[in-house]
């Protein structure tokens, strides 16, 4: 049981680091332009983005998939910015998407490249055990409940700004994003310098 927690705290610690804040930048870009009356779009977004994540770790924790870490630490703030600028453009559309699939498509992608970039300091940490799905099945609970706690913090944010504030729904999507954006370029200059 100790095994449990420790994996579901790291979990929970990948994605509420202050000091690795792209899986919140990305969260905050994801679901910015929502509200709780989107809850169940939410959830699998959220959701979705946490099964790329996993699906990533596996894969790279078995070795099924090598990758150059300097690129995915590269394309971690280009997803972020991406999804950012899509809010932009799509602020004042009522409906998000008239093609849910290719956002869940998109998201699960931007998961798996998200956790391709923990996949090195997760192989370290599961390397003592013979069999790697328990810890990442624990784990991959630590993201999702880490998850659940920013993105009701944005809704709640969210809702307290457009109702009683009186902003619009599409100002807070226009200011959060360009926040986001603001954040993430530096680290993107960076990531971009270190290729």
């Amino acid at each position: 049981m100790s095994q449990f927690w420790l994996y579901l705290k790291l979990g929970l610690e990948h994605v509420l680091d202050w000091n690795a804040y792209d899986h919140i930048l990305f969260l905050i870009a994801l679901v910015a332009s929502y509200t709780f009356t989107s809850w169940k779009r939410v959830l699998w977004l959220v959701t979705i983005f946490t099964l790329g994540h996993t699906l990533a770790l596996f894969l790279s924790t078995y070795e099924i998939v090598i990758v150059d870490t300097t690129w995915v630490e590269f394309l971690i703030p280009v997803s972020i910015m991406i999804t950012a600028i899509y809010n932009i453009f799509t602020a004042s559309n009522k409906e998000k998407t008239s093609n849910p699939g290719l956002l869940y498509f998109t998201t699960a992608f931007f998961g798996i490249i998200h956790g391709l970039g923990f996949s090195t300091y997760f192989k370290m940490l599961s390397s003592g055990f013979s069999s790697k799905i328990l810890p990442l099945i624990e784990f991959a609970l630590g993201i999702e409940c880490a998850q659940a706690i920013v993105v009701l913090s944005v809704l709640i944010l969210a809702l307290i700004v457009q109702n009683f504030f009186q902003t619009s729904k599409r100002d807070w999507i226009l200011v959060v994003s360009a926040i986001v954006i603001g954040i993430i370029l530096p680290i993107l200059r960076d990531n971009f310098n270190a290729i």
